[in-house]
């Protein structure tokens, strides 16, 4: 009985013991490839933890543009219904986002004594986002492919998307 008992426990081990990784394997996976799109860096292609966490990067539309981003859609694009979840949930977090700096530039307009003026991206940073300050704004993370941006033409927060970003993505797969 006691054999029996000993080889079953030695098994175990050695089946424990052989699904463990070797201290000598790759984790070149765990590392972002090096990027082959032009104007794309391997961290801007490596996707980001998005639940639960915030920023307050938010870039200037005109500059955003010019880096090969173009102006998100609010469609779910998919018939996927996990895909179309992602989605959805990419647009409530970029509206809520959006209307969080909304109220906070109708409060600034309204302490205003003088005729409010429109914010330029400096301005807009340092007093809707007050980025580094406990009382900013922390707009929730979009995905890697995905950056917040200031429109200062329309007064508004808009998401950018950037289509490299996703095309050396699948090239790093």
């Amino acid at each position: 009985m006691n054999k029996l008992i000993f080889s079953m426990l030695f098994g175990s081990m050695v089946i424990l013991v052989g699904c463990l990784p070797s201290p000598s394997a790759d984790r070149s996976s765990d590392k972002p490839k090096a990027s082959t799109t032009p104007g794309v860096t391997a961290e801007e292609a490596t996707p980001r933890e998005t639940i639960g966490k915030t920023t307050q990067k938010v870039l200037v539309l005109k500059d955003a543009l010019e880096k090969g981003g173009v102006l998100a859609t609010k469609e779910a694009g998919t018939s996927n219904p996990l895909l179309a979840s992602a989605a959805a949930y990419r647009n409530s977090v970029a509206t809520i986002g959006a209307m969080a700096v909304d109220k906070a530039i109708q409060i600034r307009n309204a302490q205003s004594i003088r005729e409010p003026q429109p914010l330029t991206h400096e301005v807009f940073m340092s007093e809707i986002i007050k980025k580094g300050k406990s009382d900013g704004i922390r707009l929730p993370m979009l995905p890697y492919y995905q950056e917040y941006a200031w429109n200062q033409k329309t007064q508004k927060l808009v998401v950018v998307d950037f289509p490299a970003r996703k095309e050396e993505r699948e090239k790093q797969r």
